[in-house]
């Protein structure tokens, strides 16, 4: 399975609501993640965060991929998506995001997320 392929199935899984499988399936146990508001490492550390992401969610409105690519050779992808959500309190945010994923092997050992300010 390609990168490519992978990360579209990351996104195929997000879109039916399988975030966590995917990540369980897919991030390696030394995973970095890096955005504008911080990074995590290790992944204990980012599922945390993950899980906290999810539980501020009250409606998941949809997931749009607009593009996904990768460099097979440099073991490097990337997806351009926005996500329309209603959290918790009430405020409903369209969150648009790009993500690149460096693998070793089948597993992502760090993403990092560019975004405008939350």
């Amino acid at each position: 399975m390609t990168y490519q392929e992978k990360v579209t199935d990351i996104y195929s899984m997000i879109g039916q609501g399988q975030l966590m499988e995917a990540f369980d399936k897919y991030y390696s146990e030394n995973v970095v993640m890096v955005e504008p508001m911080g990074s995590r490492e290790g992944k204990v550390a980012c599922r945390e965060y993950e899980q906290k992401f999810l539980q501020s969610v009250k409606v998941f409105h949809g997931l749009d991929v607009k593009a996904i690519g990768s460099n097979e050779e440099a073991k490097t992808s990337f997806v351009e998506s926005m996500m329309d959500i209603t959290f918790q309190d009430g405020n409903r945010v369209k969150m648009e995001q790009v993500a690149v994923q460096r693998w070793e092997g089948d597993q992502i050992v760090e993403e990092r997320f560019y975004y405008e300010n939350a």
